[in-house]
Protein backbone atom coordinates (compact mmCIF):
# COMPACT_ATOMS: atom_id res chain seq x y z
CA UNK A 1 0.00 0.00 0.00
CA UNK A 2 2.69 2.53 0.94
CA UNK A 3 4.34 1.82 -2.40
CA UNK A 4 1.12 3.02 -4.04
CA UNK A 5 1.32 6.46 -2.45
CA UNK A 6 4.01 7.95 -4.65
CA UNK A 7 3.92 10.97 -6.96
CA UNK A 8 3.42 8.54 -9.86
CA UNK A 9 0.60 6.65 -8.15
CA UNK A 10 -1.16 9.79 -6.99
CA UNK A 11 -0.89 11.40 -10.43
CA UNK A 12 -2.38 8.26 -12.03
CA UNK A 13 -5.41 8.59 -9.75
CA UNK A 14 -5.70 12.34 -10.33
CA UNK A 15 -4.61 13.14 -6.78
CA UNK A 16 -1.92 15.33 -5.29
CA UNK A 17 0.99 13.53 -3.59
CA UNK A 18 1.76 16.41 -1.16
CA UNK A 19 -1.89 16.59 -0.08
CA UNK A 20 -2.16 12.82 0.43
CA UNK A 21 1.14 12.68 2.35
CA UNK A 22 0.16 15.64 4.54
CA UNK A 23 -3.18 13.94 5.29
CA UNK A 24 -1.36 10.68 6.03
CA UNK A 25 0.94 12.50 8.45
CA UNK A 26 -1.99 14.19 10.19
CA UNK A 27 -3.75 10.83 10.58
CA UNK A 28 -0.65 9.02 11.82
CA UNK A 29 0.34 11.70 14.34
CA UNK A 30 -3.25 12.11 15.58
CA UNK A 31 -3.66 8.36 16.07
CA UNK A 32 -0.31 8.12 17.84
CA UNK A 33 -1.19 11.03 20.13
CA UNK A 34 -4.63 9.58 20.86
CA UNK A 35 -3.38 6.06 21.58
CA UNK A 36 -0.43 7.29 23.62
CA UNK A 37 -2.47 9.83 25.55
CA UNK A 38 -5.21 7.33 26.41
CA UNK A 39 -2.68 4.72 27.50
CA UNK A 40 -0.77 7.28 29.57
CA UNK A 41 -4.01 8.31 31.28
CA UNK A 42 -4.81 4.65 32.03
CA UNK A 43 -1.30 4.18 33.36
CA UNK A 44 -1.83 7.10 35.71
CA UNK A 45 -4.71 5.18 37.27
CA UNK A 46 -2.38 2.26 37.99
CA UNK A 47 0.15 4.53 39.65
CA UNK A 48 3.21 2.31 39.27
CA UNK A 49 6.40 3.55 40.84
CA UNK A 50 9.11 4.51 38.39
CA UNK A 51 11.32 1.57 39.34
CA UNK A 52 8.50 -0.92 38.84
CA UNK A 53 7.56 0.67 35.49
CA UNK A 54 11.16 0.42 34.30
CA UNK A 55 11.38 -3.22 35.42
CA UNK A 56 8.20 -4.02 33.48
CA UNK A 57 9.59 -2.25 30.42
CA UNK A 58 12.90 -4.14 30.73
CA UNK A 59 11.20 -7.52 31.04
CA UNK A 60 8.82 -6.75 28.18
CA UNK A 61 11.59 -5.57 25.89
CA UNK A 62 13.56 -8.76 26.61
CA UNK A 63 10.51 -10.82 25.68
CA UNK A 64 9.89 -8.67 22.64
CA UNK A 65 13.47 -9.05 21.50
CA UNK A 66 13.15 -12.82 21.76
CA UNK A 67 10.01 -12.70 19.63
CA UNK A 68 11.65 -10.37 17.12
CA UNK A 69 14.52 -12.81 16.78
CA UNK A 70 11.91 -15.56 16.31
CA UNK A 71 13.16 -17.64 19.22
CA UNK A 72 11.16 -20.85 19.52
CA UNK A 73 9.33 -20.19 16.24
CA UNK A 74 6.93 -17.78 17.92
CA UNK A 75 5.29 -14.98 15.94
CA UNK A 76 4.15 -11.65 17.25
CA UNK A 77 0.48 -11.56 18.18
CA UNK A 78 -1.75 -9.10 16.44
CA UNK A 79 -3.92 -8.53 13.42
CA UNK A 80 -3.00 -10.06 10.07
CA UNK A 81 -4.71 -7.39 8.01
CA UNK A 82 -3.37 -4.47 6.04
CA UNK A 83 -5.15 -1.30 5.07
CA UNK A 84 -7.85 -1.67 2.43
CA UNK A 85 -6.21 -0.82 -0.90
CA UNK A 86 -9.63 -0.43 -2.51
CA UNK A 87 -9.76 2.96 -0.77
CA UNK A 88 -7.17 4.18 -3.29
CA UNK A 89 -9.81 4.03 -6.03
CA UNK A 90 -12.90 4.89 -3.98
CA UNK A 91 -11.89 8.02 -2.09
CA UNK A 92 -10.00 11.23 -2.55
CA UNK A 93 -6.32 11.28 -1.63
CA UNK A 94 -6.76 13.19 1.59
CA UNK A 95 -9.43 10.72 2.76
CA UNK A 96 -7.35 7.59 2.26
CA UNK A 97 -4.30 9.52 3.44
CA UNK A 98 -5.91 10.26 6.80
CA UNK A 99 -7.42 6.77 7.02
CA UNK A 100 -4.24 4.89 6.21
CA UNK A 101 -2.18 7.20 8.41
CA UNK A 102 -4.56 6.75 11.33
CA UNK A 103 -4.43 2.96 11.07
CA UNK A 104 -0.64 2.90 10.95
CA UNK A 105 -0.20 5.61 13.59
CA UNK A 106 -2.33 3.69 16.08
CA UNK A 107 0.19 0.87 15.80
CA UNK A 108 -2.00 -2.19 16.23
CA UNK A 109 -4.76 -1.81 13.64
CA UNK A 110 -2.67 -3.47 10.93
CA UNK A 111 0.03 -6.17 10.84
CA UNK A 112 2.56 -5.75 13.64
CA UNK A 113 6.02 -6.75 12.44
CA UNK A 114 8.12 -5.80 15.45
CA UNK A 115 7.75 -5.80 19.20
CA UNK A 116 8.85 -2.15 19.15
CA UNK A 117 5.22 -1.26 18.35
CA UNK A 118 4.00 -2.95 21.51
CA UNK A 119 6.87 -1.46 23.51
CA UNK A 120 5.85 2.02 22.37
CA UNK A 121 2.31 1.43 23.60
CA UNK A 122 3.60 -0.05 26.85
CA UNK A 123 5.98 2.88 27.36
CA UNK A 124 3.06 5.29 26.87
CA UNK A 125 1.06 3.35 29.47
CA UNK A 126 3.96 3.14 31.91
CA UNK A 127 4.68 6.86 31.56
CA UNK A 128 1.73 7.35 33.88
CA UNK A 129 0.59 10.61 32.32
CA UNK A 130 -1.52 11.45 29.32
CA UNK A 131 0.92 14.20 28.31
CA UNK A 132 3.96 11.92 28.25
CA UNK A 133 1.98 9.15 26.60
CA UNK A 134 0.80 11.57 23.91
CA UNK A 135 4.36 12.72 23.23
CA UNK A 136 5.49 9.11 22.86
CA UNK A 137 2.58 8.49 20.49
CA UNK A 138 3.29 11.63 18.45
CA UNK A 139 6.90 10.56 17.92
CA UNK A 140 5.74 7.09 16.85
CA UNK A 141 3.10 8.53 14.51
CA UNK A 142 5.63 10.91 12.95
CA UNK A 143 8.01 8.01 12.35
CA UNK A 144 5.18 6.10 10.67
CA UNK A 145 4.36 9.14 8.54
CA UNK A 146 7.99 9.34 7.41
CA UNK A 147 7.58 5.91 5.81
CA UNK A 148 6.10 7.60 2.73
CA UNK A 149 9.11 9.82 2.12
CA UNK A 150 11.30 7.25 0.30
CA UNK A 151 8.71 7.25 -2.49
CA UNK A 152 8.91 10.99 -3.06
CA UNK A 153 11.02 10.63 -6.23
CA UNK A 154 8.93 7.90 -7.86
CA UNK A 155 7.71 9.43 -11.09
CA UNK A 156 8.08 6.52 -13.52
CA UNK A 157 7.41 2.76 -13.57
CA UNK A 158 11.18 2.14 -13.60
CA UNK A 159 11.48 4.17 -10.38
CA UNK A 160 8.79 1.96 -8.78
CA UNK A 161 10.84 -1.14 -9.60
CA UNK A 162 14.03 0.52 -8.34
CA UNK A 163 12.57 1.62 -5.01
CA UNK A 164 10.90 -1.76 -4.51
CA UNK A 165 14.26 -3.46 -4.93
CA UNK A 166 15.95 -0.97 -2.62
CA UNK A 167 13.33 -1.49 0.09
CA UNK A 168 13.63 -5.28 -0.20
CA UNK A 169 17.41 -5.02 0.24
CA UNK A 170 16.93 -2.81 3.30
CA UNK A 171 14.38 -5.12 4.96
CA UNK A 172 16.90 -7.36 6.76
CA UNK A 173 19.12 -4.47 7.93
CA UNK A 174 16.01 -2.63 9.14
CA UNK A 175 14.95 -5.68 11.17
CA UNK A 176 18.42 -5.86 12.72
CA UNK A 177 18.37 -2.14 13.50
CA UNK A 178 14.94 -2.44 15.12
CA UNK A 179 16.11 -5.42 17.19
CA UNK A 180 19.14 -3.38 18.26
CA UNK A 181 16.83 -0.53 19.30
CA UNK A 182 14.69 -2.94 21.35
CA UNK A 183 17.89 -4.28 22.95
CA UNK A 184 18.85 -0.70 23.84
CA UNK A 185 15.44 -0.17 25.46
CA UNK A 186 16.04 -3.35 27.46
CA UNK A 187 19.51 -2.26 28.57
CA UNK A 188 18.53 1.32 29.40
CA UNK A 189 15.38 0.40 31.32
CA UNK A 190 17.22 -2.33 33.22
CA UNK A 191 20.05 0.02 34.21
CA UNK A 192 17.62 2.77 35.23
CA UNK A 193 15.51 0.31 37.23
CA UNK A 194 18.56 -0.83 39.17
CA UNK A 195 19.97 2.66 39.84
Amino acid sequence: MLGSITPLGERSRGMSWPVTVAAFAVGAVAAGALAGGLLGALGALLGLRETAALAVLAASSAGGLALDLRRGGRRLPGPRRQVDERWLHRYRGWVYGVGFGFQLGAGVLTVVTTSAVYLMLLAAFLSGSWESGAVIGVIFGAARAASLLPGRRVRSPAAVVAIDGRLRRLEAPARRLTAAAVACVFAASLVLAVL
